[in-house]
């Protein structure tokens, strides 16, 4: 019997503890995603080397495996100011620490220890995948006329074995729909300059995630995090903004992006010290612009981005 591609439930639980699946359900775990692939099984392979009187191919041992699922989710508010969107478990296990501040907003800041993990079961049309103890990675852009959307990048060990499993009944009632990037919807201010048109920008939290295959202990742990992006912008006169002086002179500033302007369904980012880096100079539609390297530096720690949800 034909299995189709399209056919996907995804969901994603925080875990207690830690590798510890807490099952979660198609009724309050399912994830809304796009452009879902899954790798089920990454790691080494060790070839045996065997002397023999005879060539030929004597195969490999698959060790250290663990598997690996990437995919997108639209960004978007939760629906209501202070609620804590349907995704918020995916960006608690890339790292971030949720604050709820009921009826105002939900923020997400960096942390440097106490890293939460996440359990998700794939589903694609009846075969069900499980990694358990999962930390990632996230990224994001923002291009007119497109949809937003949080790409994760998640690695995790292998949970139950993977099984013919009938498709759960889902709901996806908290995914609310996005609007698209433009001026009436997306405001980006970057050092201070709040009116340069933008072709577009992308952040990506930078995790370093890796697997610990060891005696006695099996883990995907975060070890280190650099915050980058990029942005393109129309190049201006140097009385505007001289980015040539900014980047020269190592000189940091402020970012911030806000998307939507409903209550609800509002996301911003900020950045209270970023770093330009090696510019260069373009054109789009004759027009010249700039790609701007981004580095997002902490300024009192575990703050360089900010996420908030409202």
């Amino acid at each position: 019997m034909a299995r189709f591609w399209r056919k996907l439930a995804l969901l994603a639980k925080i875990e207690t503890v830690y590798g510890t699946d807490p099952t979660p359900t198609g009724a309050d775990n399912a994830i809304l995603a796009i452009d879902a692939t899954y790798t089920p099984i990454e790691g080494q392979e060790v070839s045996r080397d065997l002397l023999t009187p005879y060539l030929g191919n004597q195969g490999i041992i698959l060790t250290g495996t663990y598997g690996r699922l990437e995919f997108s989710v639209e960004c978007a508010g939760s629906g209501a100011a202070g609620t804590a969107p349907a995704y918020g478990p995916l960006l608690r296990a890339c790292g971030f620490a949720e604050v709820v501040d009921a009826g105002v907003d939900v923020e997400y800041a960096p942390v440097s220890a106490a890293f939460e993990s996440v359990t998700l079961w794939y589903n694609r049309d009846g075969v069900k995948h499980a990694l358990v103890g999962a930390r990632g990675n996230v990224t994001i852009e923002f291009t007119p006329s497109g949809i937003p959307r949080w790409r994760f990048n998640f690695i995790g060990l292998t949970g139950t074995a993977a099984a013919d499993t009938a498709l759960p009944t889902t709901d996806f009632s908290d995914f609310i729909t996005p609007v698209p990037v433009s001026k009436a919807n997306t405001t980006f201010a970057l050092h201070s300059l709040t009116t340069g048109p933008t072709e577009r920008l992308s952040i990506d939290l930078g995790n370093q995630v890796e697997p610990r295959m060891l005696i006695n202990y099996e883990a995907c742990h975060i070890v280190d995090r650099r915050s980058s992006g990029s942005a393109v912008m129309e190049a201006a006169l140097l009385a505007t903004k001289n980015w040539d002086a900014i980047a020269r002179g190592h000189t940091t500033g402020t970012m911030a992006v806000v998307h939507g302007t409903a209550a609800g369904n509002i996301v911003q980012i900020g950045a209270p010290k970023v770093q330009i880096g090696r510019y260069t100079e373009g054109q789009t539609q004759g027009i010249m612009n700039n790609t701007l390297p981004l580095m997002f530096l902490p300024d009192e720690g575990d703050d360089e981005l900010l996420i908030t949800v409202k």
